[in-house]
């Protein structure tokens, strides 16, 4: 199955991605059924572990839904591991020197490219097992840039070869510089250090990304330039329609 997101970025076409932390097929099959472009696999924050991502993509992929995974931090074993299991996207935290942006690129691609090693377990038996070079093609590498450090570094990182994307964590970059650790913000100064990421990805040919607790907030970011919005994740998605059904039949 071709790579869906990049499939739309080279159309010019922006992704509105979801977010899985209950570790379920089920919920999964749910979240694909919803009508999201591509579904992350949460590794990091989410209740999901490597067994788990399997069962999220199996419940995916009879919807055309393009699976991706956020990985705990960047380690080379366990990208590989997700690229095995079928990952076509790689989005990893923390990501703030060229160094480890290089690292995270190296990880995620086959020799000469990479250092990734070859046993494609299960996305081998979707494509061609032995084509590594399609294999390097076909997987998005995604840093996330969600520190002052990665800000200070921004222009390094997005030069580095091989990063096709960038990944704002909103929370962690708040955090950072000295602010609540909050999403969807509307101070001129935070859209201002948005707009910067985007420019400065986008003046190198990589693509910009961004986590929302909303989907009027992705579709203000997805306005100011972005190419793929996630709007919150799956438990708080239910969460909130459920408390919404709730306060409808209390009145």
């Amino acid at each position: 199955m071709a790579n869906g997101v990049k499939a739309a970025w080279a159309a010019g076409k922006p992704v509105l991605n979801g977010w899985l932390a209950i570790p379920s097929g089920f919920s999964a099959e749910v979240m694909a059924l919803a009508g999201f472009d591509s579904l992350t696999v949460d590794i990091q924050h989410g209740v999901q572990d490597y067994l788990s991502m399997v069962a999220c993509f199996q419940g995916m992929q009879p919807h055309g839904v393009t699976p991706m995974v956020r990985v705990p931090w960047n380690e080379v074993g366990i990208i590989g591991k997700v690229l095995d299991g079928g990952a076509k996207g790689v989005i990893c935290p923390m990501v703030n020197t060229e160094a480890e942006a290089r690292a995270l690129v190296s990880a995620c691609r086959y020799p000469p490219k990479g250092t990734r090693s070859f046993g494609p377990i299960r996305s081998g038996l979707y494509g061609a097992p032995a084509d590594t070079n399609a294999a390097n093609d076909d997987v998005l590498v995604i840093p996330m840039i969600e520190t002052k450090t990665a800000l200070e570094n921004l222009e390094s990182i997005v030069s580095v070869p091989g990063v096709d994307a960038v990944y704002i964590g909103p929370s962690d970059l708040s955090l950072s510089l000295g602010m609540e650790p909050k999403q969807d913000r509307q101070e001129p100064e935070f859209l201002e250090i948005l707009d910067r990421i985007r420019t400065t990805a986008h003046r190198h040919g990589v693509k910009a990304c961004i986590h929302t607790m909303s989907g009027a907030y992705s579709k203000q970011m997805l306005a100011r330039g972005f190419n793929l919005a996630t709007i919150m994740n799956d438990s708080g998605l239910m969460l909130t329609g459920a408390r919404a059904q709730l306060a409808a039949a209390r009145g």
